[in-house]
């Protein structure tokens, strides 16, 4: 999995099914280290006629009939099995409804790749676009590394920073860590460029207001 991530040293990561988290990574940029901490949903891509891998035909029944959590369970059964494309049919199936969850999974194959199913980081660092404009705190640190690294997005210290600045303001296990890469990203930056990213982010709070 860290392979996408080229600059990352030490990596961690544990995957259970519908969560992988990279517990460690050693980021180099430059003269710099730091560590950054990201969060992913696994998923996986295409279904569509032909279908091989098995799936509960409850599940099957309700996806075929437009449901998005139905399609994201029936996305993860084809995951399962490793039969990615068809993983990945449903999950964009989801996804194209705003399912958060389809977002994430698509997102993640598209990073990791699989078996018959190649990496696209242009591809991921959309869908994590789309899931971290809804406001999920995962896909907006994720997305604020993608800026940081330059993977799938050209690198910018000032994206990065509004990204990372979301993140950290939601309470998780991964808010302290969101709110130091932020820090570090912040020293590259000048004053004038934090002052126009800081406007930003009040900006995007005050029209996408949380609820916890």
């Amino acid at each position: 999995m860290d392979r996408g991530f080229r600059t990352l040293e030490t990596a961690k990561i544990c995957t259970c099914g519908r969560f992988a988290r990279v517990n460690e990574a050693l980021l180099h940029m430059g003269h710099r280290r730091f560590l950054l901490t990201a969060i992913f949903l696994t998923g996986s891509l295409h279904p569509a006629a032909q279908q091989t891998a098995t799936v509960d035909a409850a599940v099957l029944a309700k996806a075929n009939a437009g449901d998005a959590a139905a399609q994201v369970q029936a996305g993860e059964s084809c995951a399962a099995q490793r039969d990615f494309a068809q993983a990945a049919a449903w999950y964009r199936k989801a996804a194209d409804q705003d399912n958060l969850a389809g977002e994430m999974h698509l997102a993640a194959l598209y990073r990791d790749g699989g078996k018959g199913f190649p990496r696209d980081m242009t591809q991921a660092a959309a869908w994590y676009r789309k899931a971290a404009d809804q406001g999920d705190a995962t896909a907006q640190g994720t997305l604020g590394t993608l800026y940081t690294l330059g993977q799938g997005v050209p690198r910018s210290d000032v994206e990065a920073y509004f990204w990372l600045d979301l993140a950290a303001a939601v309470k998780g296990p991964s808010q302290a860590q969101y709110a130091a890469n932020r820090q570090i990203v912040g020293t590259r930056i000048t004053a004038d460029e934090l002052a126009d990213v800081e406007d930003r982010v009040a900006k995007w709070k005050a029209a996408h207001p949380r609820t916890e």
